[in-house]
């Protein structure tokens, strides 16, 4: 399996969950410029990340694209290492439900501070789009804190979410936005730097 990735894009939570998988990868670490050449277009149109390549039961390529599917593919390609959970329905239930929160709330919610021209095209409305962006990111980030509560895990077992979760903290450091209030964020974002794949996953990606 080989994982195409940006350094610090969501990207880099399938480069978490790959070491916690524990079996043997490839990763290629992409800038925006080789993310657009003919080869990676090849294998991903949109010219994003992440994507990873392996091959079926038979032997044919295989080409995934989407953080979502990739996570649970990794997931599935690695059951020993229980990153939906013990097997049961609703641990795996409880793991995609964190980890939907994550791709589909919280990361969206950056994308204001990303990006305000793609929301407005007035540069006199990017303040407050900003703004708005910043106190939706800190709802959601009150979300995981509560659920923290009591746990180290988002889903109360680690799993394919608590990475998804980490990139999104180091976005909210990288912008500024002041987290320290949230006690079982901050606990939990200490737990993932300590980590060993973590902490590989990052110098792998020049982020340590």
């Amino acid at each position: 399996m080989k994982l195409y990735t940006k350094s610090g894009a969501c990207s880099t939570a399938d480069h978490i969950a790959l070491h916690w998988a524990g079996r043997p990868f490839e990763v290629e670490v992409m800038d925006a410029k080789s993310m657009k050449e003919p080869e990676y277009l090849a294998i991903n149109p949109s010219g994003a990340v992440p994507a990873i390549t392996d091959v079926t039961a038979d032997g044919s390529p295989f080409v995934l694209t989407q953080n979502a599917a990739i996570m649970g593919y990794i997931a599935d390609s690695a059951p020993e290492a229980k990153l939906v959970g013990d097997g049961s329905a609703q641990q795996r239930a409880l793991a995609t439900k964190w980890l939907a929160f994550c791709n589909s709330d919280l990361h969206p919610s950056f994308s204001p501070l990303f990006g305000p021209g793609a929301f407005s095209e007035d540069p006199a409305d990017h303040d407050a789009i900003k703004a708005a962006a910043r106190k939706r990111i800190r709802r959601n980030f009150e979300t995981a804190n509560t659920a923290l509560e009591g746990k180290q895990w988002l889903a109360g077992f680690r799993s394919v979410a608590d990475p998804y979760l980490f990139v999104t903290l180091r976005w909210a450091d990288a912008m500024k936005i002041d987290l320290s209030d949230l006690a079982n964020l901050t606990a939990f974002k200490q737990r993932m730097q300590d980590d060993a794949g973590v902490q590989a996953t990052l110098k792998a990606e020049g982020l340590a």
